[in-house]
């Protein structure tokens, strides 16, 4: 069993073609909180590591992965979990990544490790898990256990003309993938009227009006590429604006306001704590041969506000 995150970085003085590859075993569970110890801290524990040689671990292995360009001052990164992957804490988990890097660009990329690779100049087909298929997501019952949970995992589905709202597993694909027969293979499932709960993805399907749009807050294989799945319909991607989801839904999803302040102070408990205690497993070793302190002092200046690590 394994959580693999893949890291690149692009040396200051190359291009993109001179870059490095390191990789960690359990590296993707948590790594937005490991990235909040802004790029002094990352990129020196990074280089600590052996390097990867060869190809990188497909997108059916790699949970979560970051590219970190020293040259252009950009990161790219996606994970599958996390805070940044949860409604309510998102937008508070950017702040705080800005904070820790400043000047810096970042950007989410929600074809996971294949926009890692085209930001290479590589070909993401490389990464690519082969021979992959679509696996479609189950509809849950009114009263699955899922939904008792704060941050449910759970994709929402609604659908226009019929005025349905379906709320699937999130454990395989994003029911975009599936294209048109998403409509039929819903017509018998149950009907939640309204899901007024987290989620961490979602599509509107108009077939009506032959439009879809949908919206995600981790990462799916191929997702720039998902309206040749629905050919003669217009697709829409959202991004990670659900907020588009619940203006056309008709009320059919609704989930809680985001509360910024909370938020934030929720943020910085779970990255203290999670720094403190030595979550970042597969990091620990280099925080012992370190400076353990320094790391976490180094957090501590990111999430609460004063100066971030690498200014």
């Amino acid at each position: 069993m394994a959580d693999w995150a893949t890291y690149v970085v692009v040396p200051e003085d190359g291009g993109a073609d001179r870059h490095e590859v390191y990789e960690a075993r359990f590296g993707a569970v948590g790594l937005d909180l490991d990235l909040l110890a802004g790029p002094g801290v990352v990129v020196p524990l990074l280089r600590s590591r052996s390097r990867v040689e060869g190809r990188w671990r497909d997108d059916g292995m790699c949970e979560a992965g970051a590219l970190i360009d020293l040259r252009s001052r950009t990161l790219l990164f996606f994970a599958r979990e996390g805070p940044v992957t949860q409604m309510r804490l998102r937008a508070a988990t950017w702040e705080l990544l800005r904070r820790a890097w400043p000047g810096w660009e970042l950007r989410w990329t929600y074809d996971g490790s294949a926009d890692l690779a085209a930001r290479l100049g590589l070909d993401p087909e490389e990464v690519r898990e082969p021979r992959r298929k679509v696996l479609p997501e189950s509809a849950l019952d009114l009263g699955d256990d899922e939904l008792e949970e704060p941050d449910p995992l759970v994709r929402v589905v609604t659908i226009g003309d019929a005025g349905r709202c379906h709320v699937l597993s999130g454990v395989n694909d994003h029911p975009i993938a599936e294209g048109p027969a998403l409509v039929d293979r819903l017509a018998d499932a149950p009907d939640h009227g309204v899901h007024a709960l987290a989620a961490d993805s979602g599509i509107h399907v108009d077939p009506a009006r032959r439009r879809v749009g949908w919206w995600l807050l981790d990462a799916v294989p191929g997702a720039n590429d998902m309206a040749v799945r629905w050919p003669g319909w217009t697709v829409e991607f959202w991004q990670d604006r659900w907020e588009e989801h619940v203006r056309v839904a008709g009320g059919r999803f609704a989930p809680p306001a985001v509360l910024p302040g909370q938020a934030l102070a929720e943020l910085r408990s779970e990255a203290l704590e999670h720094w403190s205690q030595g979550l970042s497993s597969d990091w620990v070793g280099w925080m012992q041969a370190s400076s353990p302190e320094s790391v976490r002092h180094s957090v501590i200046a990111a999430v609460s506000g004063s100066r971030s690590p690498g200014r």
